[in-house]
């Protein structure tokens, strides 16, 4: 399992603890390396299907997950910790970005 890059990693399901909750996304799954001010992060972008789940996922501080496709692992994270979070509008999901 390759970590995340410039090249985007797709799956179709990711499972992601965080401080304080734990949930299950299934859908179009985009992990993505990112650099900003020569600091690396990860954008894991989701599907924004339930407004309940982004804002408790504005109160959390850190976050791990495992992306899936077809039923394969196809990476699992260490611990990060959330840098940020947003919403795009364009296309309706939900990115969040962090970094070990």
């Amino acid at each position: 399992m390759s970590s995340p890059d410039a090249r985007p990693m797709h799956g179709d399901r990711v499972d992601l603890i965080a401080d304080r909750t734990s949930f299950s996304v299934v859908g179009e799954i985009i992990v993505r390396g990112v650099l900003q001010d020569g600091r690396g992060f990860v954008e894991l972008v989701l599907p924004d299907a339930d407004p309940q789940r982004r804002r408790d996922l504005e109160k959390e501080t850190g976050f791990q997950y495992w992306l899936y496709q077809d039923g394969a692992l196809l990476y699992a994270s260490p611990p990060l910790q959330m840098r940020g979070i947003r919403w795009a509008g364009g296309d309706r999901s939900l990115i969040l970005t962090g970094s070990p």
